[in-house]
């Protein structure tokens, strides 16, 4: 194993905790930056290039059939073939943190439609599921698994916000252990389906799973509710025949207690497990290998890289599977460096000398700010991930067109998109900025009907004065749509005041003593 130092990079304040890289057909996809997407990139998707050591993210898009896709941190991933027929593959993103620390439990589908040298165009589609749905999570995983010529999707672990009756004022975001149930999604007639099993006690999060065939290894990983890294192994065997699936569960010894660790794929039944935590404060620099066969799994002891002395000694690393054997690393610059937010980074490759140059990689890195965000629950298993997956080809991309943060103010804290109603007329792939306060996030007002939802003021035809006024006044608004709900309370439509001439102010009366002529005189003067 060696360890490559790797220079810093550009773009650093989008790449923050939680975002996941997609790869398709080799080219590394960003996706799932921490604020709202921005407006040179309404989609929120980059491409990553590496030159000269440099980073530059050109903006991706998508197709007018998809929906949107809001950037998730911490969602689960992984992918899964378009059809048996056909090599291409798509991603299955689930869950995840909103901008607005808000959780999703969306799921979709991600697939690339084109690609060339200007333009890089996707299809998202939300699925739809029925049965026993997964709450919303992040920190969780995501597997696909085959079975007699068929395969679904396995979600396990995760954390959840507490729930609204169990809410405190003092902890009012706080966030729980997902309940140990194992959940069977099945996409082609998109149903789900949840297990409890015995031999699952207590939620996990940040913790690792491989699969194989039919079989999900599921290994270390961290329960709030104890604070313990579960030193379990735990294997889960899915069955898929005709009729309902089956699925058992079996605990093995030779597990690790270990969260947030890292694991890249060094051969076809080879895989190597990297970093993580072993403590709350201390991180645990010992690599193993894993081993995978039909019905057996091995993880063996394996010589650690020669680790430098200021990966030793600082408090948090982080990190993910570039792909062929590669690992990205990257730990805190601290006080070392001009930039505050700036971080050292680290390839750690897995595979001996020869295997190298045979498959000689071209390293594309990401870098990402060592902020603790303020709405995670424990700082390391929320800032340490680090979606990262990467293959050997480098970029040939134009410089032009080429995304600058510096073109921008900072919409992190501002937001961009939020749901609109479904008769909304505007088309988020082209939507521009209708009014002036539309410059940091979209003029929106909301429908009080049920659990309420979002209608852009440009669907209500309503002027940017009037949004101005609904948003200071503390009183129940519904869209056109639900307006017959109440009358009373509807939403105000714009009003053209009438302009009134002012008056003229009266004169002030005066008192005279005037004789009869000089009245007279004074009254014809007067009105003449």
């Amino acid at each position: 194993m060696s360890l490559q130092v790797v220079s810093a990079v550009s773009n650093s304040s989008l790449l923050q905790p939680g975002f996941s890289l997609l790869n398709f057909d080799g080219h590394v996809f960003f996706f799932g930056q921490k604020g709202w997407p921005k407006r040179s990139c309404p989609t929120g998707v980059f491409l990553l290039n590496i030159k000269q050591n440099e980073l530059k993210m050109k903006p991706a898009f998508f197709s007018k059939d998809s929906c949107y896709l809001p950037p998730l941190r911490y969602p689960a991933l992984c992918t899964r073939r378009g059809n048996a027929e056909s090599d291409e593959y798509q991603y299955i993103i689930h869950g995840g943190k909103t901008p607005n620390n808000d959780l999703s439990d969306k799921i979709y589908i991600m697939s690339l439609v084109s690609k060339n040298s200007k333009k890089t165009t996707f299809q998202c589609v939300e699925k739809d599921l029925g049965g026993d749905v997964p709450e919303a999570r992040y920190g969780h995983t995501i597997n696909v698994v085959h079975s007699r010529g068929k395969s679904m999707s396995v979600i396990f672990g995760g954390r959840s916000y507490t729930p609204l009756a169990q809410r405190t004022t003092e902890k009012w975001n706080s966030v729980v252990d997902c309940l140990p149930s194992v959940f069977l999604i099945d996409f082609e007639f998109g149903c789900c389906t949840s297990y409890i099993l015995p031999e699952l006690q207590d939620g996990l999060s940040f913790h690792v799973s491989v699969a194989r065939n039919d079989t999900i290894y599921i290994l270390g990983g961290h329960s709030l509710q104890n604070n313990t890294r579960s030193p379990s192994l735990y294997k889960l065997k899915v069955d898929l025949p005709l009729g309902r699936p089956a699925v058992t569960c079996t605990v093995l010894p030779g597990g690790i207690s270990v969260s947030s660790a890292i694991v890249t794929q060094t051969g076809d039944t080879e895989f190597v497990l990297v970093g993580g935590y072993q403590s709350d404060n201390q991180k645990r620099l010992v690599c193993n290998t894993i081993v995978l066969e039909d019905n057996k799994i091995e993880i063996i002891e394996r010589a650690s890289p020669d680790w430098t002395p200021d990966i030793k000694h600082c408090r948090m690393w982080f990190g993910y599977d570039m792909g062929k054997g590669s690992v990205l690393l990257g730990i805190p610059g601290a006080n070392k460096q001009l930039i505050s937010d700036a971080n050292y980074f680290y390839i750690l490759r897995c595979k001996g000398a020869e295997e190298d140059k045979e498959e000689e990689l071209t390293a594309q890195i990401c870098s990402q700010t060592s902020t603790e965000d303020p709405g995670d629950s424990t700082p390391f298993e929320d800032s340490e991930e680090f979606c990262f997956s990467a293959e050997a080809n480098s970029f040939d991309i134009d410089d032009t067109d080429t995304y600058n943060e510096d073109d921008e103010e900072d919409e992190s804290e501002t937001g961009y998109w939020i749901t609109c109603s479904a008769s909304c007329n505007i088309d988020i792939n082209t939507w521009v900025p209708f009014y002036s306060t539309e410059l940091n996030k979209p003029a929106m007002i909301l429908c009080s009907s049920g659990a309420g939802h979002w209608v852009h003021a440009q669907c209500m035809d309503l002027s940017e004065s009037m949004l101005l006024h609904l948003s200071e006044a503390n009183v129940k608004y519904f869209c056109n749509k639900h307006v017959d709900l109440n009358k009373g309370l509807q939403t105000p439509k714009k009003v053209v005041h009438l302009k009134k001439q002012p008056m003229k102010p009266l004169r002030k009366k005066t008192t005279m003593k005037l004789t009869t002529p000089a009245k007279k005189s004074f009254l014809r003067r007067l009105f003449d």
